[in-house]
């Protein structure tokens, strides 16, 4: 079986996130969130990230901090549709599965809160955090597959009457890549008085990933002969003996192979990068209404490409040259603006409300992607919790988040879904020092559907759709140990 690997361009932009928030960041940096979802008006040590202003209203001094490990399990399915799989004109749809893991993601929080200062610091993954895997590869990978046998192919059905269609050989492929952003933050919050308090500090985001794949195409068995056989036929047709033929086949058919051959595009890319996000913050505190806001400054990132492996076929130097060794590709984290209100409904019962905002199409993505966008990203959060006793807190909360997607912007290796969440879960208080939070948080997603992808074959009737349906799941499990030193 003769063999040619292909590595699609576009591994160069797959996205891993598994968590909450947007393209670039996890707004589930603790257990707590997970539980009650809208905790951007928490005073508490998980507002070391969601309200750091807030830790300046913290009831006591002292030092507090919170381990938190989370578990995040995602699928990215794609169901793909088009003539070109069959090359008949009739539709044939190919399912794709991918599958993002993350077992275990380690956080930590503290803060040291002395008279109206808090001191407050973190170490956590603000952004991606798992690993995707296609065991059979993407709808792109055999487009181009399919492609380039066409290609390579063509003279047989034009001068011998055998067509290479994709019922004749086999693809085989898969694709992985991973994607961390590790997050140092430190920070001040003072309170000026009963009423107002702020906030200053910064994050040093590093960026880690790679990528690795794979794709086969073989003839199947016998399809090597068949060829031959056409093109001794048509040449024995023309007047040539059966020796003339098949030696004249044997010159013919070997230059074909050999391209399909050499036709390799193999890649194995490390890529690192690092950014700084400037943040501020202000709590103001009113009886039972507590009012915060944060907002979270645009990190120039660039990540650069540590290239291990990088072979390719001429004339494909443009395309493959995103992956050369050094080069470097803008992945800005964007802008963050959170705003938050939770109120004291009773000395047992609190609820909030919030909402965030990021800037996406201010900040720079691989080709300019960004500009594809319709809009920055919107959500929109709710939670409650319950004081059942002095030993459980229990709580819930919800969250909608709306992109602002296009079909330019979606593609096979980096695609979203408008979603909406929902989590739950309760604080245990084992003593007055030690309290465990536990909790599971789940999304539903809205399938996109990208028309057109690959564009119609020829010989398809104007009535063929040819088109891409994204889907994926996302569930996610924490806990988080809190200590009041």
């Amino acid at each position: 079986m003769r063999k040619f690997s292909l590595i699609s361009i576009a591994m160069l932009i797959v996205s891993t996130t598994t968590f909450a928030g947007d393209y670039l960041t996890n707004t589930n940096q603790n257990a707590a969130f997970l539980r009650m979802i809208a905790r951007g008006a928490s005073i508490d040590v998980d507002g070391v990230y969601s309200n750091p202003a807030g830790l300046a209203f913290l009831p006591k001094d002292g030092f507090q901090v919170a381990l938190t490990i989370q578990s995040a399990y995602q699928t990215r399915d794609i169901a793909a549709t088009s003539p070109l799989w069959t090359m008949d004109g009739q539709n044939t749809t190919r399912y794709y599965e991918g599958k993002a893991s993350a077992p275990v993601i380690p956080s930590i929080h503290a803060v040291y809160k002395k008279g109206d200062w808090a001191f407050s610091g973190s170490f956590a993954v603000v952004g991606g955090g798992g690993k995707a895997s296609f065991n059979r590869g993407l709808p792109m990978f055999d487009a181009a597959a399919i492609g380039l046998v066409t290609k390579e192919t063509e003279a047989l059905a034009t001068n011998f009457g055998y067509a290479v269609t994709p019922d004749k050989y086999t693809i085989n492929s898969a694709m992985e890549g991973r994607q961390f952003i590790y997050g140092f933050q430190l920070g001040l919050s003072y309170k000026i008085n009963e009423h107002f308090a702020v906030f200053a500090g910064a994050r040093m985001n590093y960026f880690t990933g790679g990528y690795k794949g794979f794709l086969n195409v073989g003839l199947n068995n016998g399809v090597a002969e068949q060829i031959g056989g056409a093109i001794v036929q048509k040449l024995m047709q023309a007047g040539l003996t059966q020796e003339q033929a098949m030696a004249k086949a044997a010159e013919i058919s070997a230059p074909m192979m050999q391209k399909l051959d050499d036709s390799k595009i193999e890649l194995d890319c490390d890529q690192t990068g690092w950014g700084l996000t400037p943040i501020i913050g202000v709590d103001a505190k009113f009886g039972k209404l507590n009012l915060a806001a944060k907002y979270e400054f645009k990190a120039n990132m660039n990540i650069e490409n540590d290239t291990h492996e990088l072979t390719y076929p001429s004339g494909a130097e443009a395309y493959m040259a995103p992956f050369v060794n050094g080069v470097n590709t803008p992945s800005d984290i964007p802008s963050m603006l959170s705003m938050a209100a939770g109120y004291e409904i009773l000395p047992s019962l609190r609820a909030s409300v919030e909402y965030h905002f990021f800037d996406d199409k201010n900040a720079g993505m691989a080709d300019g992607k960004q500009k594809a966008l319709t809009h920055g990203t919107h959500e929109y959060l709710i939670g409650a919790e319950w004081d059942i006793n002095k030993l459980l807190t229990i709580s819930g909360g919800y969250q909608k988040t709306d992109y602002g997607l296009s079909d330019d912007f979606q593609s096979d290796t980096s695609f979203s879904c408008d979603s909406y969440s929902v989590g739950f879960g309760g604080r245990i208080n084992l003593s007055k020092a030690l309290s465990l939070d536990v909790a599971y948080f789940w999304t539903t997603y809205s399938d996109y559907t990208k028309n057109n992808p690959r564009g119609l074959a020829s010989g398809n009737t104007a009535n063929v759709v040819d088109k891409d349906v994204y889907s994926r799941t996302n569930k996610v499990f924490g806990v988080s140990v809190n200590y009041k030193f």
